[in-house]
């Protein structure tokens, strides 16, 4: 809770019709809430009080139909989603957690920044294996935003054509420079793989060079980020371009914990999610597998007509995500 002395300053500012005074102590406010590590509140005063546009709203301005195009193919270049995913939905560790905050108060407040010649964080590297939470992440800041999701569509941009690729990035940079958006490159790697890798042949590194030349000229009004599960494959140049790099990993115990608490919500079940026998079920799997095993455990639930989730739901779905994972593995052995 705020001190009496800023409540006092506040309501007496509000009372007297003082709009200046009441935007400068509802900042202190705001920022007293920060540091006393009470980030949930501190964002949801600042979008009462600097207010936010709905993702859908914030579409309607613009004309998404003429989406930029692959030339040979007619192949739209980005897909264009409502973020729904909201902050409070998204398990993250508490360092990822602490950026993103920052990053998000950054953008919030950008008219406080501009007035000192400074600008919100807006390239991000989202690293870390698959189904760790780099997409929802990337839903989650659009969402916590006010602002459209972009999916950059690498089957669309990467073409088979001579120079078509880097021609294909230039539509994909001219048409998010003005457009309002959180742009996300998914698979980011297939752009910008190490040049100096000899197996790679003379376009690719040409892709690579026109994408750092690119990073390097934008200065447009989107946020991007780039998300990859294979970082050790990117270009030594590329990591620099970006403000921020975010590690993702399998969630710990007690994001496990928080994990079960949010996709269990509303679920009958005769266990508590802080159970250890129950969050031991789950330990190294990624955010990804533990909704699968969640989903198909809560499907066999309904359909054999239970009322309550048991144990015995979660290891029977267990044992079908084991079974899922050794014929995926036996696939890739024969690829």
């Amino acid at each position: 809770m705020a001190s009496g002395a800023l409540l006092r300053q506040l309501i007496k500012s509000g009372s007297e019709g003082d709009s200046d005074s009441f935007r400068r102590v509802s900042e202190k406010v705001i920022q007293e809430e920060r540091d006393k590590q009470h980030h949930l509140l501190a964002n949801d005063l600042e979008k009462i009080l600097y207010g936010r546009r709905s993702a859908s709203e914030q579409a309607k301005r613009f004309e998404f139909s003429k989406l930029p195009e692959d030339k040979e193919r007619g192949l739209a270049l980005l897909q264009i989603k409502e973020p729904l995913r909201r902050i409070d939905d998204v398990v993250l560790s508490d360092e990822n957690r602490s950026l993103l905050d920052e990053i998000l108060e950054e953008h919030h407040r950008v008219e406080i920044l501009s007035s000192h010649g400074l600008f919100p964080a807006d390239r991000l590297l989202f690293c870390g294996p698959p189904g760790c939470g780099k997409t929802l992440s990337a839903e989650m800041v659009a969402a916590e935003l006010g602002l459209p999701l972009a999916i950059v569509r690498i089957d669309s941009v990467v073409s088979s054509y001579l120079g078509e690729t880097a021609a294909n990035l230039r539509k994909v940079f001219d048409f998010i420079a003005s457009v309002p958006m959180v742009v996300l490159f998914d698979e980011f790697d297939a752009l910008a793989k190490d040049r100096a890798d000899s197996a790679e042949h003379g376009e690719l590194k040409r892709v690579v060079n026109a994408f750092l030349q690119m990073l390097d000229a934008y200065d447009g009004k989107s946020l991007l980020v780039a998300a990859t599960n294979h970082e050790g494959i990117l270009d030594s140049a590329i990591w620099r371009r970006f403000d921020e790099v975010l590690v993702f990993e399998a969630p710990n115990s007690e994001q496990l914990k928080r994990l079960l608490t949010i996709k269990l919500k509303g679920v009958r079940r005769e266990f508590e999610v802080d159970d250890s026998k129950i969050t031991c079920l789950f330990k190294g799997m990624s955010h990804a597998d533990v909704e699968r095993v969640l989903r198909r455990a809560i499907k066999e639930m309904v359909l054999s007509g239970k009322e309550f989730l048991t144990e015995r739901h979660i290891k029977s779905a267990m044992r079908r995500e084991e079974a899922r994972r050794n014929r995926v593995s036996k696939q890739e052995q024969i690829a």
